[in-house]
């Protein structure tokens, strides 16, 4: 626990730096060079299935056990070698800071009224159009990315330290990375991405049911509309696409009482979603500020709930 709130102060403090040889950048490396030269030897549909699992177990096993292994080297060269390697990883597997940079530089441009640029900040978060949204389109966009990052992003990653230290944090950082690069429904990644996606469905289904309640949990401890944001929840947390992501996106709704979702443009085809939460306020950009106040207060929640539970055992 001790490195773990080591790594979340430096987070707060650096952030992740530009151009800094990030871990996830040689497991984006790894994921990259196993996809073009297993489609060499797999080509069917069942052979891309198997080759998008043997992707998968290469790629968390070798993260993994990299870290295990240059952890075990270093503690026999001096423990504290081994220490501070830990809490290397450990931040670089909590994107705290950097999603909070991310969406506030969206806020403070639609604070400045700069609307153009707010679309330009938040065309680098989401996958849907953006040259054409408003103001509500942006702070709705930014909102829903995220609240649903602070699953996989930051309370998923935690939960895992806390249970495996930094070879289980890393591991679950290379099953999110590779559910961003190949666990697509489209016609390349369809098989081929179809067991990184699933296994991204799985890590993240308890520790997004955990983000729910400790964000209920973060809203009655500040005297937020914490009875919405739990009915909400409870409500709607089914109506996401995926699994797990509408968990944190309807506690959001719920407690600042506003709908999230709805009809969404990707690639100019629009695409109609379930909305989620009730249309009681308007949304406003301040509602992002709000979003970063529950990213950090399921974080203190959680990472306090899991000190509590180390003392006990």
């Amino acid at each position: 626990m001790i490195k773990l709130v080591l790594a979340l102060i430096i987070d707060y403090i650096f952030g992740d730096p530009y151009n800094y040889p990030h871990p996830v950048k040689y497991i984006g490396k790894l994921i990259s060079f196993l996809d073009n030269n297993m489609r060499k030897f797999f080509k069917s549909k069942k052979g891309l299935r198997f080759a998008g699992f043997l992707t998968v177990i290469i790629t968390v096993l070798a993260s993994f056990f990299a870290v295990w292994g240059v952890s075990h080297i270093l503690n026999k060269i001096h423990p504290l070698l081994s220490f501070a390697f830990e809490v290397i990883i450990i931040w670089n597997c909590i994107a705290l800071r950097c999603l909070e940079k991310e969406v506030m530089k969206i806020y403070y441009s639609l604070k400045d009224r700069d609307i153009e640029k707010a679309r330009k900040e938040i065309s680098y978060l989401v996958s849907r159009d953006t040259e054409q949204l408003d103001e509500k389109g942006i702070v709705k966009a930014t909102v829903e990315t995220a609240s649903e990052n602070i699953t996989d992003g930051i309370i998923s990653p935690i939960i895992y330290i806390m249970i495996g230290g930094a070879p289980l944090g890393i591991a679950y950082k290379a099953i999110n990375t590779l559910d961003s690069m190949i666990g697509y429904k489209n016609e390349k990644y369809m098989d081929f991405g179809f067991f990184g996606a699933k296994l991204d469905d799985v890590a993240n289904f308890i520790p997004a049911r955990i983000s729910g309640f400790a964000m209920v949990l973060f809203a009655f401890m500040t005297g937020k509309d914490y009875k919405n944001g739990f009915r909400i929840m409870m409500r709607d947390n089914k109506k996401s696409k995926s699994p797990n992501a509408g968990w944190t996106e309807s506690v959001i709704a719920g407690v600042m009482g506003v709908e999230l979702c709805g009809a969404t443009s990707y690639f100019g085809k629009t695409v109609y979603k379930d909305t989620i939460g009730d249309n009681i306020k308007d949304i406003n950009y301040e509602n992002i500020k709000t979003t970063v106040d529950f990213m950090y207060g399921a974080t203190v929640v959680v990472v306090t709930l899991g000190i509590i539970i180390a003392f006990l055992i």
